[in-house]
């Protein structure tokens, strides 16, 4: 896949805004340029490691279809996370530009785990192995795919896929 990458400043953060959000977060997991942190992503780390295995175990599908979306701010909240609360904070004054390519990442993620669900109940309730294999593989595949950009974005780089991708990952 080709994405068109470039770095992001925190520009809507003034410099003293900065400095005091990187004192704040310093010795956290909480990139002090972006003010987000990765943990996130380990809620759809979950659901693709679980979209990977129902070819090989279908009932996971059960547990597939009840992964919902949570929002940044809702994933912390129900986390064990250390820096939960500051993280939640810290989101809020992240710059607009980041979290806007951010969320854009994170909503094609949800769109696609429902999608495929979806694509895998139909695949189960037709015996259809080989279909099976195919939209968990794309599946998998895609969503790492948004969950790269999404973590290069936490990371400080604004990453958009070109729209043509982002269309073949919701194709039929």
């Amino acid at each position: 896949m080709t994405a068109v990458r470039r770095q992001s400043t925190p520009s809507d953060l003034c410099e003293g805004d900065a400095a005091a959000w990187r004192d704040r977060l310093n010795g956290t997991n909480i990139n002090p340029a972006t003010l987000l942190a990765t943990d996130y992503l380990n809620h759809f780390n979950e659901v693709v490691m679980m979209i990977e295995m129902i070819p090989d175990m279908p009932d996971c599908i059960e547990d597939v279809s009840e992964w919902r979306p949570k929002t940044y701010q809702e994933h912390f909240a129900d986390s064990a996370f250390s820096d939960k609360d500051l993280a939640i904070e810290a989101y809020d004054h992240a710059p607009t530009a980041l979290r806007e390519h951010f969320e854009m990442a994170v909503g094609q993620a949800n769109r696609l785990v429902e999608l495929s669900v979806g694509r895998l109940v139909q695949a189960i309730n037709a015996a259809d192995d080989e279909m099976l294999k195919f939209v968990a593989g794309r599946a998998g595949r895609d969503l790492k795919r948004l969950v790269e950009v999404a973590g290069a974005v936490i990371n400080g780089s604004t990453s958009a896929i070109i729209q043509t991708e982002v269309d073949e990952m919701f194709a039929d």
